[in-house]
């Protein structure tokens, strides 16, 4: 879940450049010059074929008609938009069904029992075969869903980026974290714009599809309590003159909170401050758990580091397949959605689960 690191923002990997984080309204990043790019939100039906509400509470979308089921469970404080980019990449290298789950609320609906009760609206009592796939906390849900036998017609789990030792070690920096994002943006572009300035997500394409589903309209007014300007005017480009530098950022912080005042401000659209009574149940005992389910199991991770002590164990005994994708942030799906689809396309053909379309030739790893 996207809070689960040690150190996310604060960087995590030391082969990367440092990325700010935890911007706050008034610090400045500062960006290269001429650098314009595009932070409009991009429409859900690019790359996914069909949404639809199922049991009145889970919204979700799908795509493909034949080959079995990736279920895909999102992280904590996403939505099922974070799968945007990479179903369309895996859909073109194998022959699978996509689905992807909204799970509202992160409280009690995170929970295995409801990726049963979405499965059963969907297909009744003929589950077709079905993947299931999770990032964090959707990795969490993803394991006590296998481990519980709510899915007979399960093939195979996939986790991304969740490790019990880390997300245990990280829930008691959970709420410092929680406040040191931003609490408003003034439009969707400003949210795509932060998520992507500050790491949250490293490919901008993912980011203006996902952040869709992260962020809502505020229901109060400007006015209230709580309610603080957005980050955006903190951002300047490298090339503005340092001489009347300062003047010129207070005339534009006017202008800015003049034009802030016209527009309907965004809000996070998960409180996770609230859900931190369910953060334990997540994720205690998680590597058990992983490590007993009976099928055959694919742990994607963006640093080996993320491993503990019963995973290493496991991995050396050949319980399952891991696979490190570097470069990437805790988003791993949505930074390299293309790495994503490659390996779990090639996990699949690998195990016989479908077969490879495109052109798609695996390449499968030594261990």
């Amino acid at each position: 879940f996207i809070l689960m690191e040690k150190q996310l923002h604060l960087n995590l990997l030391a082969s990367r450049p440092p990325i700010p984080g935890g911007l706050q309204s008034g610090s400045k990043m500062r960006m290269g010059p001429g650098r314009k790019r595009d932070f409009s939100p991009l429409p859900w039906n690019k790359y996914f074929e069909k949404m639809e509400d199922v049991a009145h509470t889970f919204r979700v979308y799908s795509s493909g008609s034949q080959g079995p089921v990736l279920l895909l469970l999102h992280g904590g404080g996403h939505s099922a938009l974070s799968w945007a980019v990479f179903t369309a990449v895996i859909c073109s290298r194998i022959n699978c069904r996509v689905v992807a789950v909204d799970l509202r609320g992160h409280g009690e609906n995170a929970h295995s029992l409801d990726v049963g009760k979405v499965l059963e609206a969907l297909y009744g009592e003929n589950a077709p075969p079905i993947m299931i796939i999770g990032h964090s906390m959707g990795g969490a849900i993803a394991v006590h869903t296998a481990a519980g036998n709510h899915v007979p017609s399960l093939l195979g789990l996939c986790v991304i980026d969740v490790v019990e030792g880390t997300a245990m070690d990280a829930l008691n920096s959970m709420q410092n974290f929680l406040r040191s994002r931003p609490k408003t943006f003034r439009s969707l572009e400003n949210a795509i714009e932060w998520s992507v300035k500050s790491g949250q997500i490293r490919n901008i394409e993912s980011a203006r599809v996902s952040m869709v589903g992260q962020v809502k309209k505020c229901e109060e007014p400007l006015s209230s309590p709580g309610i603080s300007k957005s980050i955006v005017e903190g951002i300047i480009e490298e090339d503005e003159e340092d001489e009347g530098e300062e003047e010129s950022n207070n005339k534009r912080k006017k202008e800015d909170d003049l034009e802030v005042k016209k527009e309907s401000l965004y809000t996070w659209r998960i409180e996770l401050a609230k859900t931190e009574k369910y953060w334990d149940g997540w994720f205690r005992g998680l590597s058990a758990l992983f490590l007993s389910c009976p099928v055959p199991k694919l742990l994607l991770l963006a640093g080996v580091d993320r491993l503990d002590k019963d995973l290493t164990i496991g991995q050396m005994q050949g319980k399952f397949q891991m696979q490190v994708l570097p470069q990437c942030g805790h988003a791993v799906h949505e930074d390299a959605p293309e790495k994503v689809a490659e390996a779990l396309a090639t996990f699949m053909v690998r195990h016989k689960f479908t077969e490879a379309k495109g052109g798609f030739q695996c390449v499968f790893p030594a261990c």
